[in-house]
């Protein structure tokens, strides 16, 4: 217990963090211990506010503020020296992930959604280290949802 609380008071360097890659596996582990999320298609985006400005990242360190402008300001409630790690996706009128339609996001703005499914810092604390299942409820107090943010 002395390990966790120790890892929530951590100062964490706030800017990119390197996304971790994900590993084919011919079966899926099985266990309490395992947790599952669906497989959303669209671009992995990592959200780090900072000075007042969010900047947007994409998995390579890109920034794309530019290409995304309304998830910067969907993400203006915050908190300073925050992180985040999601993916940006574009819904069709079902309400499933539609790369296509990703890759036309001029004209899909309002069917472009920013999915948070993990935050690795709050307000300069390194939270990566606690469980998941903590981070995730650190998440849900941290992050207001709205018309592009969704958890």
């Amino acid at each position: 217990m002395a390990d966790k609380k120790k890892a929530a008071r951590a100062h964490a360097k706030i800017g990119f963090i390197e996304s971790m890659e994900c590993l084919p596996v011919p079966t899926l582990p099985e266990g309490k211990e395992w947790s599952y999320e669906i497989k959303l298609d669209g671009f992995r985006l990592e959200a780090v506010k900072q000075k007042g400005e969010t900047t947007l990242f994409s998995r390579r360190g890109n920034i794309l503020n530019r290409k995304f402008p309304y998830i910067a300001a969907a993400l203006e409630g915050m908190p300073d020296d925050t992180i985040l790690d999601g993916e940006v996706v574009a819904l069709d009128e079902q309400g499933r992930s539609d790369f296509n339609l990703l890759q036309n996001f001029r004209s899909a703005e309002s069917k472009i959604h920013y999915y948070v499914f993990d935050i690795l810092a709050l307000k300069g604390r390194d939270v990566s280290m606690l469980p998941l299942a903590e981070r995730r409820k650190i998440l849900d107090k941290a992050l207001k949802r709205n018309d592009h943010i969704s958890r």
